[in-house]
């Protein structure tokens, strides 16, 4: 039988927050984990907590490290340093095919000789679990991928979409406390990976299993994971649930790397509290922000702006408007949903401002080489260190 869910994926995200709780005990546990390949450092002292019923992706470049930490989870590779801790146990000398975690990988590695049945029921066989319940197990597996219909079926008769979903069911049929997902939509097309994307968070939270996914691809991980780790050079970046990440930046380079982003040189010029005014070459006018930050006045920073807080127009604005730029269309692009506008300033510089398209009809369409003018409130934008 299918478990059933008894609550909505909306009502368990919505305040299921483990890592808020001073009391709560993490079921994954990384202590100072360093991973050396001969002088290369592809994990440089990291310590995470990932907590039980937790989607939680490791984001970052190629070669960041996260696959190596995940593969260290996992057993295939061993920490040249620290410790990994999973539901108490030190894994330590613990071989993968002892640890209470599966792997589901970017190529599937589906068994192509047999059918989609005997693929999900491999683990369990393996695991010498009784005839009667395999079968049932194998039933619970299809129903919950829907994939019943298919169950004769041998892997290259199936769609690709059908295939990750037969991988999948064969992941999680053994039951492990984790899974580990290593780009497991990259195979699929952008529409059936983003529909792929909201099917893999049910499934994760029919199962009440721990999910961790490694990925480059920010949407993906902004989607599925309770909590991102963003990874950069073997450390963490920032470890915090998406709308942080995406919202407040720690850094600038967390900033640079996850979405669009208009990256501003600036100055303090004046501290009033948590407002600040800041010079930029960009504009001859003071920008006024609000920034509970600790900058002082003569501190060099950023102000790192997303494409969609931006306000353009082709009529001036009213001295209330506040912070503005003015500059030139040097290039547009139409998304459908919005559109996209690089405005170059005076001085040279390119920004981009993203606008919904809200109407199909625009009676005077901003164009190529128009003059605009862009502005912004004081608490769109985030000021980071240089």
């Amino acid at each position: 039988m299918t478990k059933v869910r008894t609550q909505t994926i909306g009502a368990v995200r919505r305040t299921f927050a483990p890592w808020n709780d001073p009391t709560a005990t993490p079921l994954i546990r990384f202590e100072n984990v360093v991973k050396r390949f001969g002088a290369f450092t592809a994990v440089d002292h990291i310590s995470l907590d990932i907590y039980e019923r937790e989607f939680f992706a490791l984001l970052g470049p190629s070669g960041c490290g996260k696959t190596t930490l995940m593969r260290m989870l996992a057993g295939f590779e061993e920490p040249t340093d620290g410790r990994i801790t999973l539901a108490g146990q030190d894994l330590t000398g613990v071989p993968p095919y002892e640890r209470p975690v599966n792997m589901m990988f970017q190529s599937y590695a589906l068994f192509p000789h047999m059918s989609v049945a005997d693929n999900i029921a491999f683990g369990p066989r393996q695991a010498g679990m009784a005839k009667g319940e395999v079968a049932a197990r194998v039933e619970e597996m299809l129903a919950l991928v829907k994939l019943q219909a298919f169950a004769k079926r041998k892997p290259h008769q199936l769609s690709g979409g059908q295939r990750q979903r037969v991988a999948l069911a064969r992941a999680v049929a053994n039951r492990p406390k984790v899974l580990l997902l290593d780009e497991p939509l990259g195979a699929l097309d952008k529409k059936l990976r983003e529909e792929t994307q909201f099917e893999l968070m049910d499934l994760q939270q029919s199962l009440g299993m721990t999910f961790l996914i490694v990925t480059h691809d920010q949407e993906e991980a902004m989607t599925v994971a309770d909590r991102i780790a963003v990874m950069n050079n073997g450390v963490l970046v920032q470890v915090d649930p998406p709308a942080a990440i995406y919202e407040q930046p720690a850094t600038k380079y967390v900033a640079d790397f996850i979405g669009d982003v208009n990256i501003i040189p600036c100055k303090v010029e004046g501290c009033f509290g948590t407002d600040l005014r800041l010079v930029t070459p960009l504009t001859p006018h003071p920008l006024q922000v609000t920034h509970a930050g600790e900058q002082k006045v003569g501190d060099e920073v950023v102000l790192a702006i997303r494409p969609e807080k931006l306000r353009i127009s082709l009529d001036a604005p009213d001295a209330a408007a506040g912070n503005c730029f003015t500059g030139t269309i040097w290039d547009i692009g139409y998304l459908g949903d919005l559109s996209v506008y690089h405005v170059e300033l005076p001085c040279g510089t390119r920004i981009k401002v993203s606008q919904p398209n809200l109407s199909r009809v625009v009676e005077r369409p901003i164009t190529w080489e128009d003059k605009v003018y862009v502005t912004f409130t004081p608490h769109a934008g985030v000021v980071l260190s240089q």
